[in-house]
């Protein structure tokens, strides 16, 4: 899963751990702390306090409780860049300048950038489709506003973008950024043809939009700014095409469009979206149809390989909130604390229910951005405990649709440590499924440790 990163790392925050024989890592209560990733709206628009309980030992020690202030996220700005990239691998510079006998360089490129949308889950009553997402650009006061991108020269927007503040638009999935086309537009360039370049053109007339939508850990957020790279990779564009039996025009170029050329501009249009690497995207024809596709390396990137663990932080080794999300609702109310095992050092996440609520999801521990791939087969296994015997509805389900995509199984839970196994095979690949152990409905305490879903095949 190499492009699984912790949304934490883009909204740093500050606790104090205090170390005994049993130690507190975190601790939520209805202004929990957890789920500050990009500006949980429940929690981000005030300062919070998370207070550090101890667990006294036999030891006389100091054991005053102390407060940890946690405060409100600065803006967390967007800006964005677009631009060519001529390399086989991901560079983390903006653009690399091609060399004297790149196979295929490219003369001009570019779009009319006409919406910019982000894709995220929400913690608190808001109209927002989660489907459709948060249109963040243009604004309401200019809403037909288009920006001219040019990928070839590079362009970098950040003075359009100056309103955006992402700490205040939920706990972020995916960016999105649109594009439309003319019939005139295209793409021009030279290839090398038996080592002399040959101009080409080709032609963008098969799509009339198209939305690039790329993953939150593929946004760069070093220097307290949001950077979606949007960089269109050519050897992606033109990979094990041969240009060489391309028909050349009585002008000298190679046109590729759908009447000269038209076997190698089918194979390009295949081709052109998934070189700009999003995670995934959809496009508009000509012909209206609407058409949506993953790009395959991207996902195969996010995805768990066989025998990995799926889940995030599923040993609590890092802080409550870098994955983990406590939800309280309907009536419900919890609280949390990371302990560490004696001996063993293993970490074990404590759900202390004292109102149960409504509902068994009255109290929900969450982890939403579980990754599956349709027709592969994963279990999930984990071991919990109880003061109380009784049950729990286990689940993966979807963040967006909140329809079950893995399982929903009833599990019995004893006073003494159990592992449950539950094998699944999903129906649909999901990013971002949602993993729910739903505890309310009555007051009880859990224990919980080693939380996987893992990929079996």
């Amino acid at each position: 899963m190499k492009f699984f990163l912790p949304i934490s790392t883009i909204a740093a925050y500050a606790i104090t751990v205090v170390s005994l024989t049993v130690s507190f890592v975190a601790c939520s209560n209805d202004k929990t702390v957890a789920g500050i990733e990009i500006g949980n709206p429940s929690i981000a628009d005030s300062d919070t306090t998370t207070r550090d309980t101890v667990v006294k030992d036999t030891t006389p020690k100091d054991t005053t409780p102390k407060d940890t202030i946690i405060k409100k996220q600065p803006a967390l700005p967007l800006v964005a860049d677009f631009s060519v990239d001529y390399s086989s691998e991901a560079p983390k510079v903006l653009a690399k300048t091609s060399e004297q006998k790149e196979p295929v360089k490219l003369d001009t490129f570019s779009l009319s950038l006409t919406n910019v949308r982000s894709y995220s889950s929400y913690y608190t009553s808001i109209s927002v489709d989660p489907i459709l997402g948060l249109q963040l650009w243009p604004y309401e006061n200019n809403p037909t506003e288009e920006l001219a991108i040019s990928f070839t020269e590079g362009s970098f927007i950040e003075d359009p973008f100056s309103d955006i503040d992402l700490q205040e638009e939920g706990y972020l999935k995916e960016m999105g950024v649109e594009f439309r086309t003319k019939a005139t537009s295209a793409i021009y360039g030279q290839v090398l043809v038996n080592d002399e370049y040959v101009p080409f053109v080709y032609s963008l007339s098969n799509f009339q939009t198209f939305m690039l939508r790329y993953h939150y850990s593929q946004i760069d957020t070093a220097g307290g700014k949001a950077n979606l790279a949007v960089i269109f990779r050519v050897k992606t564009f033109v990979n094990n095409i041969d240009f060489s039996t391309a028909e050349i025009d009585e002008d000298g170029s190679i046109h590729i469009d759908s009447y000269s050329n038209t076997k190698l501009w089918n194979t390009l249009n295949k081709q052109f979206l998934p070189s700009f690497q999003s995670l995934r995207y959809n496009y508009t024809t000509v012909s209206s149809d609407t058409i949506s596709e993953y790009v395959f390396d991207i996902w195969e990137g996010i995805a768990a390989k066989k025998g990995e663990n799926t889940i995030i932080n599923g040993n609590f080794q890092s802080p409550f909130t870098a994955d983990w999300i406590l939800m309280n609702q309907f009536g419900g109310a919890a609280d949390t604390t990371v302990l560490i095992e004696n001996g063993t050092k293993e970490r074990i996440m404590k759900v202390e229910v004292t109102q149960g609520g409504k509902h068994s999801y009255s109290v929900q521990l969450i982890q939403e951005n579980v990754a599956l791939i349709a027709g592969v087969q994963y279990q999930c296994v984990f071991t919990i405990w109880s003061d109380v015997e009784g049950q729990i509805t286990a689940r993966i389900g979807s963040y967006n649709t909140y329809e079950t995509v893995g399982f929903q199984e009833h599990v019995k839970v004893h006073t003494t440590g159990q592992s449950v196994g539950i094998t699944f095979t999903p129906e649909v690949n999901d990013p971002f499924a949602r993993f729910e152990l739903n505890l309310g409905g009555s007051e009880r305490t859990f224990w919980i440790k080693e939380v996987k879903v893992l990929r079996i095949n």
